[in-house]
């Protein structure tokens, strides 16, 4: 019995956090679009995200809005919101102005991009690339000492008498 309530107290404590981070995350958000003193006009934003190569529907992508300041700079807080099966995921009440939009997902490039927020419903559709090959100066240098270190083991047997 001990043991339970020491689990039932853990759970209720992650809980108690996960509902301070959206509270947080909903706080943010709200002050965002309160920022000025003139709410202004809203948008209903819906997103798309699919393979740039195929058009198929991205599920689960992670896309992520910030605000941005008058000076093109990013501003405190944002919302992030995940991608259905369809990979489509939208919002209502984004305020007009200036968007960065980041989209977020394993096995796919990063996307960020700033969109101007200017009409009641807006639809974006986002097209996610596969990564790109990556080079390292470390991989290539850890390779020149292997081959290195073979040619110099070749030329000790080469100088060797037989």
């Amino acid at each position: 019995m001990a043991g339970e309530n020491g689990i039932m107290s853990r759970k209720l404590a992650v809980l108690a956090v996960m509902a301070g981070l959206g509270i947080v995350t909903v706080g943010a958000w709200a002050a965002w679009a309160q920022d000025d003193e003139d709410e202004g006009p809203m948008s209903n934003m819906r997103f798309v995200v699919v393979r740039d190569w195929n058009g198929k529907p991205v599920r689960n992508a992670a896309v992520v809005l910030h605000p941005v300041t008058k000076k093109g700079k990013q501003a405190m807080g944002g919302m992030e919101l995940k991608t259905n099966d369809d990979g489509k995921t939208a919002i209502d009440g984004i305020p007009y102005g200036p968007l960065r939009v980041q989209v977020l997902a394993p096995g796919f490039q990063t996307f960020g991009e700033d969109y101007q927020v200017s009409r009641p419903e807006m639809e974006i559709t986002i097209k996610l690339k596969r990564p790109v090959k990556q080079y390292s100066a470390a991989g290539v240098q850890e390779k020149q000492k292997k081959s290195d270190d073979t040619k110099a083991g070749e030329s000790k047997a080469e100088d060797k008498p037989q």
